[in-house]
């Protein structure tokens, strides 16, 4: 870990991008807690109220609602619900992806050609297109939208962690391993998972962005997480109407969407040339990730 953080801090771009990653964490983790439930209920009185406007108090300093509720109250509600799903669906994806791919990868068999089948057959549905389906029939409730979250994404894992765990079992190590007897378990917990972590977990950062942007997207459309809960994506659905008379409403939730996503997608680049001796000389000699 101290490692990483001294190639981190060489990194001027990345290091930016991972601490305002772990402000938007604590925000969604504590702030809520320190909400005052009244500020989250209809005040009609700040309806609509204008951003930057020193005569009413702080919290409305980003604006009101269609409600009169403060955006920097509703920001932050809508941060854990947003983080919650997508960190969850990335984990679950991650590890179920992880597990097939490395089933599939160790072996040439049966049941290694059905689980690549099953993924091809996966990865040949638009995954917008399966989520608006699934979820249209199943109802939109935060439970199942990480289900099709985790379902649409962990192909990804999958097809990665079999081609690299097909090019690891050749090597000489692993054969050395197996003709002193090692079994596929020890194999697989010694020598392969090792090797494929850190590919695995710089997927999970750029897949991070992806799935809280695939969540935003079905919040929109209506489709996604539903009133009372709330997330970034569907605070943006909420001000569509007002664009014109109050587009605060759905500029800042807009906003953190997109810089978080940024931020996600340059940890995540960072962590893969971090992880790659080939390019790691990148971080060593001062240069920033592209």
């Amino acid at each position: 870990m101290r490692n990483y953080w001294i190639l981190l801090k060489k990194d001027r771009l990345a290091c930016a991008a991972f601490l305002y990653l772990l402000v938007l964490v604590a925000i969604a983790i504590v702030g809520p807690a320190f909400v005052d439930p009244a500020l989250n209920r209809m005040q009609l009185t700040a309806r609509h109220a204008a951003p930057f406007d020193l005569n009413r108090s702080w919290v409305y300093f980003l604006g009101g609602d269609a409600l009169g509720r403060p955006m920097i109250v509703r920001l932050a509600v809508a941060a854990r619900t947003t983080i919650m799903i997508a960190s969850t669906a990335v984990l679950l994806a991650m590890v179920t992806g992880t597990i097939i791919g490395l089933v599939a990868g160790l072996r040439e068999n049966l049941l290694s050609a059905a689980l690549m089948r099953g993924i091809d057959v996966l990865l040949s549905i638009p995954s917008l297109l399966l989520a608006m389906v699934v979820l249209f029939v199943l109802g939109a409730h935060i439970g199942n939208v990480i289900l099709i979250l985790t379902i649409t994404r962990l192909a990804v894992f999958a097809r990665t962690v079999r081609g690299e765990s097909l090019e690891l079992r050749e090597r000489w190590f692993v054969a050395a391993a197996r003709i002193m007897g090692a079994g596929d378990l020890h194999v697989l917990r010694h020598h392969i998972v090792p090797l494929v972590m850190p590919t695995v977990l710089a997927i999970a950062a750029l897949e991070f962005a992806v799935i809280m942007l695939a969540e935003s997207t079905l919040s929109f459309l209506g489709i996604g997480v539903q009133p009372p809960d709330a997330t970034w994506g569907l605070l943006v659905a909420e001000g569509q109407p007002y664009l014109r008379s109050a587009w605060w409403v759905s500029l800042w939730p807009g906003l953190a969407i997109a810089s978080m996503a940024v931020s996600a997608t340059i940890v995540g680049n960072w962590f893969r040339i971090a992880n790659d001796p080939t390019l790691r000389v990148r971080l060593t000699s001062g240069e920033v990730t592209a």
